[in-house]
């Protein structure tokens, strides 16, 4: 079995300081989202989409620098806050990988993202060499590209594959993909209901992952 992990609330804590960042790059173009309007539009979606859904609601194409800005400040946030694993993650990964799954990273975000976020956390080196990015697909999340590109690079039919999601538009891609999907919900922002009516099977804690996946 071939366990495809999100990355961003997933296997690190930063959907927080990821959209702080969001909503403030947002209200200095004049659309005052705050953070959990920011989350429940664009969390888990790849940042083109999230581009474009911005720009349709504002009416106007984001000025060049808009992006390159963002991701300046979102990984100074990073850097200054520091990057702490999804509690639980690390002893899960440990019991999945030692019954013989395989495990990879398949995430909206792009590669020096992950880099930064999967390195602070010390969960990089772990998954190196199996790390996909949205960046490599024509179609990021809720499509399921991403989650088929995953599985065909590490040689799994879909239906051999489970996906571990924290929001409705990587659940809609898993399922999609003609994959299981297990989303976690234990953080205070979980979107459940979107979760639940995409397909999903919800947890709250990690250490059950294991078991989910069959393991006793």
């Amino acid at each position: 079995m071939l366990i495809i992990f999100d990355c961003d609330g997933v296997l690190v804590d930063t959907e927080p300081v990821s959209n702080r960042c969001f909503s403030a790059a947002l209200n200095r173009e004049g659309l005052a989202w705050d953070v959990p309007q920011t989350m429940q539009r664009l969390m888990g979606r790849s940042l083109k989409s999230c581009i474009e859904i911005v720009e349709k609601e504002l009416g106007r194409t984001l000025p060049p620098v808009f992006v390159e800005r963002l991701q300046a400040d979102t990984f100074d946030a990073f850097r200054r806050e520091g990057v702490a694993p999804v509690p639980g993650v690390a002893d899960a990964i440990d019991a999945l990988e030692a019954t013989g799954h395989r495990t990879c990273v398949a995430s909206s975000g792009d590669l020096d993202k992950m880099q930064i976020t999967l390195g602070g956390a010390g969960l990089w080196n772990r998954f190196e060499g199996r790390i996909f990015s949205a960046r490599q697909v024509r179609r990021g999340k809720p499509f399921p590209d991403l989650f088929l590109l995953a599985a065909q690079q590490m040689g799994t039919p879909p239906a051999d594959c489970v996906v571990v999601e924290d929001a409705p538009a990587g659940t809609q891609a898993g399922m999609a993909a003609g994959m299981r999907v297990l989303c976690y919900a234990g953080a205070p922002w979980a979107e459940r209901a979107a979760m639940l009516a995409a397909g999903g099977v919800l947890f709250e804690h990690m250490e059950e992952l294991p078991g989910l996946i069959g393991i006793a």
